[in-house]
């Protein structure tokens, strides 16, 4: 993983970082805020917004026959949209003015979402630029209804425009992962619903891919403005209160067997502890978005190497009530082909996931 912008950043601490020429975080909506509509985990740069979860989305208005979209990353890629056509990808753009040009005289909608995951890399919008004899419409209206996406390299649309498992070389994985054409934000559009996709990929609920970075987790992560500087806390905006969260965590706490010198005895132990820390996890949840909060608890088919997860998820859901729900993804009878990097979900997965998580979600009785 790319540790360029914000490993310095979190070597240093936070004292330092609130002295970097990102500027100091502020609560109070800024100049980018009041500009556009973001329902994604930003946090409050000057007048700009900063954020490094993936999928974070800015939707704006404007009149007349260009827009400059103003950012500061070097590292991630963007998807463009002007007046809900066909996305134009940005790949990173750098500190600069990016320019829509040549458009009709009128009112414009324009919306640009964060591609790809960078959990060391502090990126920052700077907002709308209005073009020659034009300007800057007030934002569009916050959607009622609103879902939150936790979860890993799924969540996250880990290679999924890749049509090939193999994504080795310099920025290929980068160029072929697209977190706004994964199930979460597709599901999200369906329904007419904000957003937030909180993802990190190779994270687990209590065990990440093949052991990695012992000690840490999905919830070490969890209520950051910045994944990977623990002392930027996400401070929920009153906006946010998501009617239903849909969370994606145990691939990678049992995808890959035990390693000689992890602290669990073998993988009945393992599942305890997970089984523990997601209850913990949902108390802590309920705890934030409140007692009429649904809950829906993913998981794929891992009877090649284990049942371990869907016995775990399904003793969850029986012991947790009406408002938490399990969706199984049986990739042989949704046909899905894992097509993209490393045999994650290609673009084919996603669209078949995000309808069969649609069709999942609107049977809740939920109170939109």
């Amino acid at each position: 993983m790319r540790r360029t912008a914000l490993r310095r950043l979190a070597t240093l601490g936070a004292a330092v970082l609130l002295s970097t020429p990102f500027a100091t975080p502020v609560r109070a909506a800024t100049t980018v805020q009041r500009q556009v509509h973001t329902a994604g985990r930003v946090t409050g740069l000057g007048a700009g917004a900063g954020f490094t979860w993936p999928g974070v989305y800015f939707e704006g208005r404007f009149r007349g026959t260009s827009v400059g979209l103003a950012l500061d990353d070097a590292v991630n890629d963007y998807d463009v949209q002007v007046d809900g056509g066909a996305p134009t990808t940005l790949v990173t753009p750098g500190d600069t003015t990016h320019w829509i040009t040549g458009l009709r005289a009128g009112a414009h909608t324009v919306r640009i979402a964060k591609r790809t995951e960078s959990p060391w890399d502090l990126a920052v919008f700077r907002g709308l630029v209005a073009g020659p004899g034009g300007r800057i419409l007030s934002r569009p209206a916050a959607r009622h209804r609103q879902i939150e996406f936790i979860g890993d390299s799924w969540t996250a649309g880990y290679g999924d425009m890749s049509t090939s498992r193999d994504c080795s070389g310099d920025g290929v994985l980068t160029r072929n992962s697209n977190a706004d054409q994964a199930f979460g934000p597709r599901t999200a559009r369906s329904l007419g619903a904000d957003y937030q996709v909180n993802a990190w990929s190779g994270i687990g609920m209590v065990r990440n891919y093949n052991g990695s970075s012992p000690g840490t987790d999905y919830r070490t992560y969890y209520d950051r403005a910045f994944q990977a500087v623990d002392e930027t806390p996400w401070r929920r905006p009153p906006s946010w209160h998501p009617q239903v969260i849909v969370i994606g965590l145990g691939i990678n706490d049992f995808s890959t067997a035990l390693n000689p010198g992890e602290k669990w005895a073998d993988e009945a132990a393992l599942a305890a502890d997970f089984r523990t820390a997601y209850q913990g996890f949902l108390d802590k949840l309920r705890g934030i978005y409140g007692p009429a909060a649904y809950f829906v608890l993913t998981y794929p088919d891992l009877s090649y190497r284990t049942t371990a997860l869907a016995d775990s998820i399904q003793q969850i859901v029986a012991e947790r009530g009406d408002r938490v729900r399990a969706l199984y993804y049986d990739n042989n009878a949704l046909g899905l082909d894992l097509l993209g990097c490393d045999w994650h979900p290609s673009l084919h997965d996603h669209a078949i996931l995000a309808g069969t998580l649609t069709a999942a979600l609107r049977t809740l009785p939920v109170k939109w």
